[in-house]
């Protein structure tokens, strides 16, 4: 790999972090002293992917203009990885007009047209989604690929193996990511999954299936695109699973006492060991580090702005956007 896309890759990921840690600090900010998950400036739940943005840099980097994300509902790294606008992002939130739901949807709900990007709270909504995308892709004669994304807990609903099995028989250029992260909300994977990778299942399908571990941004990108070659030259789908981390709850709020790892957790935090790994290599340093960190907080600091200067949405306005 080259010294350039190792930086971008490092780049990207401070990006994401920096934009949760800001969230998340939004989010809290005024629901204190007792925790009410309805009020403040981001009411509502919120799914944070500190921890995961080895999976959204290293996918992410191989996508180009006309290929789309259907991501869950711990959805803003690959988001930002994908190239929705931030502001119209952040806004929507924030719950705000300026938003991309005209902040009807909140973060869950994050829908992109230019950017073919969306996302749902629905558990497993979006593999179903991309195996359609991805056949719209293969009749209309583009080179494009459709990525879905899902939890390991999602690869046991059966939507997952439908769309494996629909996307296999039809050859479609779609990638499969599953993030296994250990947890499905409080319920380990050796409690829900009968096999000890996702990665595994593919091959029921006759497609390709590789595990990547350790949260290893580089491998993830090695191993994506390998997908994308075989998905752009006619070869189909494939499953890509990657071993990553969930730093923070599976919600805000949640207090985690389901979970016997947390005291080592932060030493297994994928920025700063890939930023060892750079520095140790002579591809980065202080400079680059400083830079890279303060341009990520004027971004994301400026789109924070961004939102709360948006107006909330008129009441009187609750009936338009809407079917019936």
């Amino acid at each position: 790999m080259d010294s350039n896309t190792q930086r971008e890759l490092y780049q990207q990921m401070v990006m994401i972090r920096t934009y949760e840690e800001t969230i998340l600090r939004e989010y809290h900010a005024d629901k204190k002293p007792v925790f009410d998950i309805g009020a403040g400036l981001i009411p509502g739940e919120m799914h944070l992917a500190a921890g995961q943005e080895p999976v959204a840099a290293g996918v992410c980097a191989h996508a180009t203009e006309g290929d789309s994300v259907t991501a869950t509902h711990r959805p803003h790294h690959f988001a930002l990885a994908h190239g929705v606008e931030i502001n119209a992002m952040t806004a929507e939130i924030f719950g705000r007009v300026d938003g991309l739901g005209r902040g009807r949807g909140g973060h869950m709900h994050l829908f992109d047209p230019k950017a073919k990007f969306s996302c749902s709270g629905i558990i497993g909504e979006g593999l179903p989604v991309a195996v359609g995308q991805a056949l719209a892709m293969k009749r209309r004669g583009t080179n494009n690929v459709a990525i879905a994304v899902a939890g390991e807990g999602a690869a046991n609903q059966g939507a997952f193996h439908e769309s494996l099995n629909l996307a296999a028989l039809w050859k479609l250029p779609v990638i499969f990511v599953v993030e296994d992260n250990d947890w499905g909300i409080s319920v380990p994977r050796s409690q829900s999954t009968s096999v000890p990778s996702n990665a595994v299942r593919a091959a029921a399908y006759g497609i390709p299936g590789v595990r990547v571990e350790d949260n290893a941004v580089e491998s993830v990108y090695e191993e994506a695109g390998k997908a994308f070659e075989r998905a752009r030259n006619g070869g189909g789908p494939s499953l890509l699973e990657v071993s990553t981390l969930r730093l923070w709850g599976h919600f805000e709020g949640d207090a985690q006492g389901y979970r016997s790892d947390l005291e080592g957790v932060p030493g297994r935090d994928p920025i700063p060991t890939y930023e060892q790994t750079l520095r140790d290599a002579r591809v980065i340093d202080d400079s680059f580090v400083e830079q890279t960190r303060s341009e990520a907080v004027k971004r994301v600091e400026a789109a924070v702005e961004f939102a709360k200067s948006s107006p909330e949405p008129d009441p009187s306005t609750a009936g338009d956007y809407v079917f019936a």
